[in-house]
C-alpha cells in the first residue's frame, strides 16, 4: 500500500473559517476536558494509603479505572448531553482530539518525560476528515462535511489510481491549507544502490558541500529577517491581550515565521532535487542534529534545519528512484580521502593537507568523500557493478555557488576501493 500526502492552498470565506476556528475550539476544549481525566487519576494515586494530603485530595474511587482512549471515545457521544456544543462539529472529526490525546501519553510513556499539556486558545490549528463516501476533490472544490465546497487551489492533480482517504485542514497565519492523504494498492520497490555516488556534508560555514567539490553557501534565513521579526514581536508584546490590535499583530508576526518557513523548505527542495540530478546515491552523515542544536551555535543549527533537509533529501531521493543512505559520521573531517590517514585539525582550518599523501583539497569537500567511501563500503557487495570512486586525487576544483546545481555523471569501468 502506497501513501502520499499532497498539500493545496484552500480559500474558504468568512462565514466558512468562523465555523472552522469554532470547531477547533470546541476540539480543544475536549482535548483539555480528556486531559483533566487523566491528570485526577494520576494525581489520585500518587497520596500515600496510610495518611491524606494536607494540601488537597483528589476523591476518586479505588476501582476506577484509568480512563482508557476506547473509554473516552465512547463517552464523547454522551458528553453532548451535558456539553451541546460538541454537536455542532461532525461526529468523524471529534474523536480525533481525545486519539491525539493518548498519542502524545503513550509518546510519553515510552521515553519517559514530556507529560502532555493543557493547549490554550488558538493552539489547536488542525482538523481531520478521515473518511468519504465519495471522492471530495473536484479541480476548484474541496467537499467536507457541514462547510459545503471549499475553493481550492490544485496546483498538481491527483495522480491516477490514488483514491483519497482523509483531508486535514490546517490553519498556519491567516492562511488556510489542506492536507490530503493519498492511498494505492500497489508496491514500490526500494531503489537499488547503482550509478554515480556522491557523498554530503553540511556544516554551518558551507551549507552542504559534495565529494564532487560544489559548495553552497547557506542561506540564513531566519538571521536576514530577524530585526524585523523583532520590530514587530516587539509591537506585539504591547497591545493588550486578545483585543483586535493584539490579533492583528499577532497574524503579523505568525506571517513572517510561516514566510521563513516556506523559504527554507524550499530552498531544501531545490538543493534535494540537485543533489538527484548529480548522482544516483547519495549519502549523509547519520547525526542526532537536537543536541548540535542546543550548543552555543543553536540558532545557526535551527535556522539551517539540517535534519528537515536529510528527510526532504531522503523523499526526493525514494521519489526519483535514487538510492539514499546514512553512514557513520565519526572522523569524517580528520581522514583523509585518499590515504586513510588521520590528519587532526581545528574547526579554524578550512583547507584539508594530508602530510602522508599530499593530497590537498577543501575540509568539507574532503569529508563528503569521506562521506561517500564509507557509502560505498556500506553498499558493497561480491558481484556488485557500479561507478565507484574510493580515490578522489582526480576531482576536479570546488566551485561556490548559492543556486541549484546539475552535475554530469562521470562513466568509466568499475573499480575496486583501495584499502
Amino acid at each position: 500500500m502506497l501513501t502520499l500526502t499532497h498539500r493545496y492552498r484552500i480559500y474558504p470565506d468568512i462565514t466558512q473559517k468562523q465555523m472552522l476556528i469554532e470547531w477547533m475550539e470546541i476540539c480543544r476544549g475536549a482535548f483539555n476536558y480528556a486531559l483533566r481525566e487523566i491528570k485526577d487519576w494520576c494525581n489520585s494515586r500518587k497520596c500515600p494509603i496510610d495518611r491524606c494530603s494536607i494540601e488537597k485530595e483528589y476523591i476518586i474511587p479505588p476501582d476506577l479505572k484509568f480512563p482508557s482512549e476506547i473509554q473516552q471515545l465512547n463517552n464523547l457521544p454522551k458528553a453532548k448531553k451535558e456539553f451541546p456544543k460538541l454537536g455542532e462539529v461532525p461526529s468523524q472529526v471529534r474523536p480525533h482530539a481525545v486519539k491525539q490525546l493518548h498519542r502524545g501519553w503513550e509518546y510519553f510513556q515510552k521515553r519517559g518525560f514530556g507529560f502532555p499539556r493543557f493547549k490554550k486558545y488558538g493552539q489547536l490549528k488542525s482538523l481531520l476528515f478521515p473518511q468519504f463516501k465519495e471522492n471530495p476533490v473536484t479541480d476548484l472544490h474541496v467537499k467536507l462535511p457541514k462547510t459545503g465546497a471549499i475553493p481550492i487551489n490544485l496546483h498538481r492533480p491527483i495522480p491516477s489510481g490514488f483514491v483519497v482517504k482523509q483531508v486535514r485542514i490546517l490553519r498556519k497565519a491567516d492562511k488556510w491549507y489542506a492536507s490530503i492523504s493519498l492511498q494505492c494498492d500497489v508496491s514500490v520497490p526500494d531503489p537499488t544502490p547503482s550509478g554515480h555516488p556522491i557523498g554530503v556534508d553540511t556544516g554551518l560555514e558551507k551549507f552542504l558541500a559534495t565529494s564532487d567539490g560544489v559548495l553552497v553557501k547557506p542561506p540564513k534565513f531566519f538571521k536576514s529577517l530577524q530585526s524585523r521579526l523583532k520590530v514587530l514581536q516587539r509591537r506585539l508584546s504591547r497591545k493588550k491581550k486578545r483585543s483586535n490590535n493584539y490579533e492583528k499583530q499577532r497574524i503579523k508576526v505568525a506571517r513572517l515565521h510561516h514566510r521563513i518557513d516556506n523559504t527554507r523548505k524550499d530552498f531544501h527542495f531545490k538543493q534535494a532535487h540537485a543533489l538527484c540530478d548529480a548522482g544516483d546515491m547519495v549519502f549523509m552523515e547519520d547525526l542526532d542534529y537536537r543536541i548540535s542544536a542546543k550548543g552555543m551555535f543553536g540558532k545557526q543549527m535551527l535556522d539551517a534545519a539540517f535534519g528537515q533537509f536529510r528527510t526532504i533529501v531522503k523523499y526526493v531521493c525514494w521519489r526519483r528512484g535514487k538510492f539514499f543512505a546514512e553512514v557513520d559520521a565519526r572522523g569524517t573531517s580528520i581522514e583523509c580521502p585518499l590515504c586513510g590517514g588521520e590528519v587532526k585539525k581545528d574547526l579554524t582550518v578550512r583547507v584539508h593537507n594530508c602530510p602522508h599523501c599530499n593530497y590537498t583539497t577543501d575540509r568539507d569537500v574532503a569529508a563528503g568523500q569521506n562521506i561517500r567511501n564509507r557509502g560505498i563500503k556500506l553498499i558493497s557487495t561480491v558481484g556488485q557493478t557500479g561507478i565507484e570512486s574510493a580515490c578522489a586525487a582526480d576531482l576536479s576544483g570546488t566551485e561556490v555557488t548559492q543556486s541549484r546545481q546539475v552535475a554530469k555523471s562521470r562513466k568509466g569501468k568499475t573499480r575496486k576501493l583501495k584499502k
